[in-house]
């Protein structure tokens, strides 16, 4: 079985969006028991990552790593929407706009303290689009 979809996330501006329910959600919508689920994320200044899910200040702490990376205050030549645009382009790419994971018994194979997150690296509110991909049983 192959089955294609797509998810809209309306952001609030910079930080990160738990989409795991969403996944699994859409792994039952379309009847997943085993194989692997794709996620594409389709913007240059948003992204994806697994990362823990209990303690929110890892997700906080997260955000201040790769705003140490790429700081809104410097000067960027790109600067056509504005002063967080560049280095939201420098968070993705250090980041992922793709994640690969194996399902089984209908489920992504998440750790305990994983969770799937949308990272809105622009400070404005968004609508962001998740292309999904599944191939298995």
């Amino acid at each position: 079985m192959q089955k294609s979809g797509v998810l809209f996330v309306e952001t609030r501006g910079q930080g990160f969006t738990d989409m795991t329910a969403r996944i699994v959600g859409w792994l039952r919508e379309i009847g997943a028991t085993e194989g692997l689920v794709t996620l594409f994320i389709r913007h240059t200044s948003a992204s994806l990552t697994i990362q823990e899910n209990a303690d929110p200040a890892v997700l906080a702490d997260l955000g201040d790593a790769l705003s140490a990376f790429a700081p809104k205050g410097r000067h960027y030549r790109h600067r056509s929407e504005g002063a967080d645009d560049m280095p939201s382009h420098i968070k993705a790419m250090l980041t992922a706009v793709n994640l690969s994971i194996p399902v089984a018994g209908g489920a992504p194979l998440l750790g305990t303290w994983q969770g799937i997150f949308l990272i809105e690296h622009r400070a404005q509110a968004h609508r962001r689009e998740i292309a999904l991909n599944f191939i298995g049983s």
